[in-house]
């Protein structure tokens, strides 16, 4: 008999509205909130003087143009003398090949190293037992506490010019280095997002069945040939999937990029592209912007959709005959135990340094130190303008001094040689005999600006002490110094900080109302958006488990799909859509001064926080056999009744955990946040006054370090939580 339309949509003989809305509410709210503003931003990307064109998109990918060419030099650093020192610095950037390719470039680089680090860790972790391998465990699970922008703050300062890392170079080899522009992105997003891959190809590796790998043994095959051959074939969908993403996150990551903004490349992505042209726009955004995203959108999608066709295309089947099995782990060998010692646990203790250095920066309270120094002895060359006419004899000059100004070489035990440039005021008795002057005084004030051969550095500060020596009365009346003698000192010169362990900054962040109300706005948004992803997670994860429907595949989905959609694409499709849908309102951006985000911002965290929970809550309804329902409900109980009595209980704790996931997410969302929420600062969130602090000196970077501390916490205790609770392990991975 031929089924009816029921059956066919939602897999149930008669029409049940529980099940009808375990499958409508999820379409129907990602529907409204997720595909539609997209569409709503793909029209004004196709828009152009009132009628469909592909003009703004035919600009994007015009070659020689902002978003596509070659670079004007094919050279990866540049190498500069340092002002003072004469030391060579490398300055590496990265090459301009415009926009576009700017950002696929970086994803692709990123997306390699972070590959290549997680697998490398993946693998000695799966297959290798050594002492203080509880230690790497550890040290693995740091790099994955979210800390955005201040984590990509304390590389940049690592890869400074005066930073640890050039520092040793200098030390070592005499040059010094900074890490700057897209190179400085693409090593920051490195170290964040590489434990994504990590995770991914530790669960690979651990779940290969050990018999394959002994059956290529008894055919000959051994080290990296088995390796190259057997094992990471066999682990390669795992490690693609945690690739995959990373290239998506890159894409879409604005933290990084933001961070190494004084740098003209860093800028020159289209993540800060759409971000700048949108948060410093005025009236309605180009165009421009949406064609921009929408091309982000689709790198973004077509990778996505990729790695699940080539997983779906390579799988393998695993068989043992002892049933469950134990991964293969051995001791190492004695150059293995060298490479995981004096390589692996050096490069491990490097890609924590962005957290270790989030809490120095929160508990160090630093205090400028200043020095005189007093004895310095040197000569002064250039002009004295008298303040009259200058004869023959002997004169005193005014009280307030003769003006002068040329340079000043010189010497000091403390800080070596000096040179630079002085101008000041000179008081004192001149001599004045045939055109040639003598002067015996003071120099009472002089402003000075140079180097030092023992000081890292310009400086800039004042001079005084006494001043003797001869001259040439010139025609036009000035006094040109030929011979002089300056007893010097210097006021004031920077020698340093004193640091301090401190609460100070905490204190601040707890106290001060101004940054309190981030937190708690944080606290509040994510809160009411866990509450929507639960109802979400819940009825989509019940529908597709349980039923098989025609709608089932496209719930499926479209409940992963916000995994493909970067951030920034979700702020500009919200913009566009809720100014078209409700102009005039509080939830028109386009009216900052009536825009409320608190609506839009909880909206956008449970779309884009919704496929972590899902994913838990789905897991959990696996393993509750579909009889335990049938029983209940061929005893007459409702689909209500057994769902609310027996299913939500049974998968409790999965919900528990997908939602502590959930909130932990939305707490550092950081895309979303920083473009709706900085439209009206009284109501953004933590991540917002991050940004602030680092684009707009709205504050002290310890205060944005001390909230990088405070979101840490919260992902320990989360973590915490869900492990005592459930009995499970949870991996937080750091989304931008």
């Amino acid at each position: 008999m031929k089924s009816n339309w029921n059956e066919r949509l939602f897999g149930t003989p008669k029409f049940e509205p529980l099940v009808a809305t375990s499958y409508l509410f999820p379409l129907l709210y990602l529907l409204f909130f997720l595909i539609i503003p997209v569409l709503a931003m793909l029209a004004i990307a196709f828009t152009y003087n009132g009628s469909l064109s592909l003009h703004w998109f035919r600009e994007i990918f015009s070659f020689n143009s902002d978003y596509i060419k070659l670079p004007s030099t094919w050279s990866l650093f540049q190498s500069v003398k340092m002002p003072g020192t004469g030391e060579t610095l490398y300055i590496i950037q990265g090459l301009d090949f415009g926009i576009v390719l700017n950002s696929i470039v970086v994803a692709s680089v990123v997306t390699l190293l972070a590959s290549l680090i997680g697998t490398i860790f993946a693998f000695l972790m799966a297959r290798y037992t050594f002492p203080g391998k509880n230690l790497f465990r550890i040290l693995l699970f740091i790099p994955l506490l979210v800390t955005p922008f201040v984590s990509a703050y304390v590389v940049q300062q690592i890869f400074s010019e005066y930073g640890v890392m050039s520092s040793i170079l200098h030390a070592l080899f005499g040059f010094r280095v900074r890490v700057d522009g897209l190179a400085g992105i693409a090593l920051a997003q490195s170290i964040t997002y590489y434990p994504i891959v990590y995770l991914n190809a530790y669960a690979s590796f651990i779940n290969i069945d050990p018999s394959l790998e002994e059956q290529a043994e008894n055919l000959g095959s051994r080290g990296f040939h088995l390796f190259r051959t057997v094992t990471f074939p066999l682990a390669l969908p795992g490690i693609a999937a945690g690739a995959t993403l990373v290239f998506i996150f890159s894409l879409e990551d604005l933290a990084a990029p933001i961070v190494f903004h004084s740098n003209d490349l860093a800028k020159r992505i289209m993540s800060y592209q759409i971000f700048s042209k949108f948060l410093f726009g005025t009236g309605e955004r180009s165009p421009l912007i949406a064609a921009l995203a929408i091309v982000m959108l689709t790198l973004a999608i077509i990778a996505f959709l990729g790695i699940r066709k080539y997983v779906s295309l390579r799988q393998y089947a695993m068989l043992s005959k002892g049933g469950r099995w134990s991964p293969r782990v051995s001791k190492p060998r004695i150059g293995q135990a060298l490479i995981i010692y004096l390589l692996l646990l050096p490069l491990l203790l490097f890609t924590i340094t962005p957290q270790v250095g989030v809490v120095q920066l929160a508990f160090t309270e630093q205090h400028r130190v200043v020095t005189n120094v007093t004895d310095i002895s040197a000569s002064v060359a250039g002009l004295m303008y008298p303040t009259g006419p200058v004869a023959n004899g002997t004169l005193v000059t005014p009280k307030g001094g003769w003006f002068f100004q040329g340079t000043v070489k010189g010497y000091s035990d403390s800080i070596g040689v000096i040179n630079g440039s002085i101008n000041g005021f000179f008081v004192g008795k001149v001599v004045v005999s045939g055109g040639k002057v003598s002067f015996l005084g003071n120099i009472t004030y002089a402003d000075f600006q140079g180097l030092a051969s023992r000081y890292n550095g310009t400086i800039h500060t004042q001079m005084k002490g006494p001043l003797t020596g001869t001259g040439e009365l010139l025609s036009d009346g000035t006094v040109n110094l030929t011979s002089t003698r300056f007893k010097a000192t210097m006021f004031n010169i920077p020698a340093g900080k004193v640091s301090k362990f401190s609460f100070n900054y905490v204190k601040q962040m707890i106290l001060t109302p101004d940054v309190r109300r981030y937190i708690v706005n944080s606290l509040l948004y994510s809160t009411v958006a866990v509450v929507l992803i639960v109802l979400l997670s819940i009825t989509s994860s019940y529908a597709t488990s349980r039923f098989k429907g025609a709608l089932t595949p496209v719930l499926e989905s479209i409940v992963i799909l916000p995994m493909a959609v970067p951030g920034i694409v979700v702020a500009m499709g919200y913009f566009y859509f809720f100014h078209l849908v409700f102009p005039g309102t509080p939830l028109d951006p386009i009216s900052p001064a009536t825009f409320n985000p608190a609506y839009v911002l909880i909206l956008a965290y449970s779309v884009r926080r919704l496929p972590f929970a899902a994913r838990s809550v789905y897991a959990g309804l696996q393993q509750v056999h579909v009889s335990l329902e049938e029983a209940s409900m061929n005893l007459g109980a409702s689909r209500w009744k057994t769902v609310t009595g027996i299913v939500l209980p049974l998968i409790s704790l999965n919900v528990f955990g997908g939602a502590m996931l959930s909130f932990v997410y939305a707490m550092s969302e950081t895309s979303v946040g920083i473009t709706l929420g900085s439209l009206n600062m009284a109501k953004a969130p933590i991540t917002a006054f991050m940004k602030e602090v680092l684009l707009s000196a709205a504050g002290s970077i310890n205060i944005a370090a001390a909230l990088g501390v405070l979101l840490i916490t919260v992902q320990i205790i989360s973590i915490v939580l869900v492990n005592v609770i459930t009995k499970q392990r949870y991996s937080f991975i750091g989304l931008s």
